[in-house]
């Protein structure tokens, strides 16, 4: 039987993507993708038509363009269409080809094959419902950033990757060198994606935990450095932790951070000892790296 599958598409504005990703998750969407055209950022959705009626998907339009209102941001446009069966699984993939990033970074996704041989580190990739690709500004900014703090001069750091999504942050820190890498996401869906990209990838020091910076804690292991890619009012009050388990040389990077929140989240950091090394930034968003002072 020719299942057909809901394809829908929300134009979204980048501080509320992480309330996109929930409202199509809660729906009951088992794919989504991220992919950045001309007039700006679109995430797709695809959930099966079994028991999903145009009512249905104009409720859920609904209760998005309700969030962006309330955080104060005009309304996307929300559509939606059916495909079929045989197409639903190969349409968002075919938006995600192969990507340099930084001057060490390739990221291939599973299903395409890398060459044999490369100057530069690849990256194999299945997100499944995590987010991480490599396409987000913030996710390059991060990878671009660990270069900088993890290379043949400083290997065998203990890095923490809190919010780890698909895993791409605290893999590239393991190819990096890293001696070990504790990935941390409150989302069961990203861990099982973080496992899964780590084994892909055969990387074995990479310490996957259900939980937050508090489970990183428990762990009893002063850190390198940390990085976290999240959002900038779920990284302000971990700041003071942050700070608990890294070492007096360790270091910070954080993004998903929107500029204008910028100067806030340095007040904090400055507040609790670490100086501001670079901040970059993309997009509209920035990535911070700080050293502890």
């Amino acid at each position: 039987m020719d299942i057909q599958w809901w394809e829908i598409r929300v134009d979204y504005h980048p501080e509320l993507e992480d309330s996109v990703f929930w409202r199509l998750q809660e729906f009951g969407c088992q794919g989504t993708a991220v992919l950045k055209e001309e007039r700006g950022w679109v995430i797709k959705g695809y959930v099966p038509n079994l028991e999903i009626t145009s009512v249905d998907l104009a409720a859920l339009a609904l209760w998005i363009k309700q969030d962006f209102v309330l955080a104060g941001k005009n309304p996307p446009v929300v559509a939606w269409q059916l495909i079929h069966e045989e197409d639903w699984a190969s349409s968002w993939k075919q938006h995600w080809q192969p990507l340099d990033v930084g001057d060490r970074f390739s990221i291939y996704p599973a299903w395409i094959e890398p060459p044999s041989q490369s100057e530069r580190m690849i990256i194999r990739l299945d997100p499944g419902f995590a987010f991480g690709t490599g396409v987000h500004p913030t996710t390059q900014l991060c990878l671009e950033s660990l270069e900088m703090r993890i290379d043949e001069t400083a290997p065998n750091q203990i890095v923490a990757d809190i919010g780890c999504g698909s895993g791409i942050l605290s893999i590239a820190a393991s190819m990096l060198g890293a001696s070990k890498v504790f990935a941390v996401d409150t989302d069961p869906l990203a861990v099982s994606a973080t496992l899964e990209n780590s084994r892909l990838n055969q990387l074995y020091n990479i310490v996957v935990i259900q939980g937050s910076i508090e489970d990183v804690k428990a762990q009893g292991e002063l850190l390198d450095g940390i990085v976290c890619n999240i959002l900038a009012e779920v990284i302000k009050p971990m700041i003071p932790d942050m700070t608990a388990i890294t070492k007096p040389d360790g270091w910070l990077i954080l993004s998903g951070i929107l500029l204008e929140q910028s100067n806030e989240i340095v007040s904090i950091l400055e507040k609790h000892g670490w100086t501001i090394a670079v901040l970059w930034q993309r997009e509209g968003w920035c990535c911070i790296n700080a050293r502890r002072s």
